[in-house]
């Protein structure tokens, strides 16, 4: 079994799903997300994904998605890795200038209000996180960005499905969030989380889904609303494969 050598176009994570999968190509057969997230430290098949998609755009795998398991390596791009080449020029240089690694501390709720906001901020380990070319980011400052992952459909008309990232920039203070925003909202007196839509409205503020079967939350002004980020950005879930 050939492992890959470290590169600077390539992270961590990287890394370690490229050498599992050259593990389970020697024994005949692909891992599934899951046991890929399991054996390389990922808490989330999401993340893993994730990875996968970078892992194929840059030509280190090939997948089928219509088949479970529909993973396996390229041998002659790992061939690349063994020379020192750890991917294209372009994007070898974008990864080295422009990725940023953000955390993922939690999960969000988009249905009904989640429960106990503190177990599902800290539901992921310290190292838990994505990298992210900048290019991508509507900002290039990484100070204040965070990444929650979604449970629930309330927001899938705006293409935010269960299981998807979202990537969310830190607010200090209600003020910073406009109508029509889609932000984080802890509900302190309910001690519960929501992502939706955020509305001001004249006797308190409405949280609206995108869920044309779901009614949207009201609250009103005498009850405690905390926005704790904006979405600037949204990481899918890939469908199709084994979890």
């Amino acid at each position: 079994m050939m492992m890959v050598r470290k590169s600077k176009g390539l992270s961590e994570r990287h890394h370690k799903i490229l050498d599992l999968l050259q593990k389970y190509a020697d024994k005949g057969y692909p891992p599934s997300i899951r046991e890929i997230g399991e054996q390389t430290g990922i808490t989330s098949t999401s993340v893993v994904n994730y990875y996968l998609e970078q892992l194929e755009k840059w030509g280190f795998i090939e997948r089928d998605r219509r088949i479970s398991r529909g993973l396996r390596v390229v041998p002659e791009k790992l061939a690349e890795l063994g020379n020192a080449l750890a991917v294209p020029v372009h994007v070898a240089a974008e990864a080295i200038n422009d990725f940023m690694r953000i955390p993922v501390i939690g999960r969000i709720g988009a249905s009904l209000p989640m429960p106990v906001p503190a177990s599902d901020f800290s539901y992921y380990d310290a190292e838990s996180g994505v990298d992210i070319a900048r290019s991508m980011l509507p900002t290039k400052k990484a100070d204040g960005l965070f990444a929650l992952e979604v449970t629930g459909d309330s927001m899938i008309d705006a293409m935010v499905n269960d299981g998807d990232i979202v990537i969310m920039r830190k607010v200090e203070n209600n003020a910073e969030a406009k109508n029509g925003e889609m932000v984080a909202v802890w509900l302190p007196e309910r001690d519960e989380t929501t992502l939706k839509y955020f509305y001001k409205e004249k006797d308190g503020y409405r949280l609206q889904p995108a869920n044309p079967t779901m009614q949207p939350i009201l609250i009103k002004r005498s009850e405690k609303l905390e926005i704790r980020g904006k979405v600037v950005m949204v990481i899918r879930k890939v469908s199709g494969l084994a979890m």
